[in-house]
C-alpha cells in the first residue's frame, strides 16, 4: 500500500561518468526535462530518474553559474542573511562587521 518505487534495482549508484553527462545533456537538448522518470530509460542510462533531474538541475544547466560569488553578491547574501537572523550565514560576513569579530 505503499508508493511504486521511482526505479528498478538495477540503477547505477556514484559518480556520474562524463558519457553519462553528454548522454544526458544530449537527450535534453532534443526532447526536454517533461518526466523525469522516462528519461534515464529513453536516453539509455542506468540512473534514476531523480538521479538525473539532480544532476541536471544542479550540474548540467547551461544557465547554472560557477565558481565563486563576486563581492557584490557576497554582500547582498550577508546583507540579507542579517535581515533573517540565519546564524550560520553570519560568520562569513562577520570579517566585514567589526563588532562580530
Amino acid at each position: 500500500m505503499g508508493r511504486i518505487p521511482c526505479c528498478e534495482d538495477n540503477v547505477k549508484r556514484g559518480q556520474w561518468t562524463p558519457e553519462e553527462d553528454n548522454k544526458l545533456s544530449s537527450y535534453i537538448a532534443q526532447h526536454g526535462t517533461r518526466n523525469w522518470r522516462l528519461i534515464p530509460k529513453n536516453a539509455g542510462l542506468q540512473r534514476c530518474g531523480k538521479s538525473c533531474r539532480l544532476r541536471w538541475t544542479n550540474y548540467l544547466r547551461p544557465d547554472l553559474k560557477h565558481g565563486q560569488f563576486s563581492g557584490c553578491r557576497r554582500t547582498e547574501h550577508c546583507q540579507a542573511s542579517l535581515c533573517c537572523r540565519q546564524p550560520m550565514v553570519i560568520d562569513c560576513c562577520s570579517a566585514s562587521r567589526p563588532h562580530r569579530q
